[in-house]
């Protein structure tokens, strides 16, 4: 059985488990964690409108609150990735 490709953006690895993506490498230090919190329908298909968004550190000394780095809420899935890949090229650049 072949295996199928994995999904990126902009270089970075994108893996989706129902209403929630995570953006970037697993190894690195930080990532990206994206909720879709509602949809809407666009010529027959749901597309995400209402999206949480969230720099998390992959740091495993500290507690699920402290990880996370960055919060926002925002409308549509490109918006999210945008705002996502900005910040874990920021925080992975140690700016």
């Amino acid at each position: 059985m072949e295996m199928a490709d994995q999904l990126t953006y902009k270089g970075k690895p994108l893996v989706r488990c129902n209403n929630e993506i995570y953006y970037g490498n697993p190894s690195d230090s930080h990532v990206v964690f994206i909720q879709i919190l509602s949809t809407q329908e666009k010529d027959g298909v749901q597309v995400p409108n209402k999206v949480h968004v969230q720099l998390l550190s992959n740091d495993p000394t500290l507690g699920p609150n402290a990880r996370i780095i960055k919060s926002s809420e925002k409308t549509g899935l490109y918006s999210a990735l945008d705002i996502g890949h900005i910040w874990l090229e920021r925080a992975l650049s140690g700016k």
